[in-house]
């Protein structure tokens, strides 16, 4: 076998997980296109939704984003109406997240395509093998792989 034979996805976990999330993105995107919204945007308004009024630092922990990448997320969801910033009650200092009446709609909207996209997931991909993935994917999204992982 030489190293024309096999692609670096073959050999290294992460490259292989990120070439997988894109194509799965990009056709998950296509069945939301009539929504207006991409995977990234719907998965963020469900997660903000069932947060109920999480903090930005929250909802980034949650997602497994650094703060930077969560607001440019997050800022075209600001400037279209579906997500407002407001600031704690108690500490001025730390905004949090709410879905507005328009997000909320638009978020019910895409769910239905949503669920369209998961259930050709599940059925090309199969049910169980889809339930297994995401309790794997979970697991190494979780901080405790993360320390593991850094503890060598």
């Amino acid at each position: 076998m030489t190293k024309d034979d096999i692609g670096v996805w073959d050999v290294c976990t992460n490259t292989a997980l990120r070439r997988a999330s894109r194509q799965l993105s990009q056709l998950y995107d296509d069945v939301l296109a009539a929504s207006g919204l991409k995977i990234t945007q719907f998965s963020l308004l469900s997660q903000i939704w069932r947060s109920g009024d999480a903090s930005l630092k929250t909802l980034a922990d949650l997602m497994v984003m650094d703060l930077s990448a969560l607001g440019h997320t997050l800022k075209p969801l600001v400037r279209d109406g579906y997500v407002e910033l407001v600031p704690d009650r108690n500490d001025r200092r730390v905004k949090r997240v709410q879905l507005t009446p328009l997000g909320l709609r638009k978020q019910e909207e895409a769910l239905a395509l949503w669920t369209e996209a998961q259930a050709r997931f599940d059925k090309s991909y199969g049910k169980a093998q889809s339930e297994a993935l995401r309790k794997d994917l979970n697991l190494i999204a979780a901080s405790s792989f993360a320390d593991t992982y850094r503890s060598g």
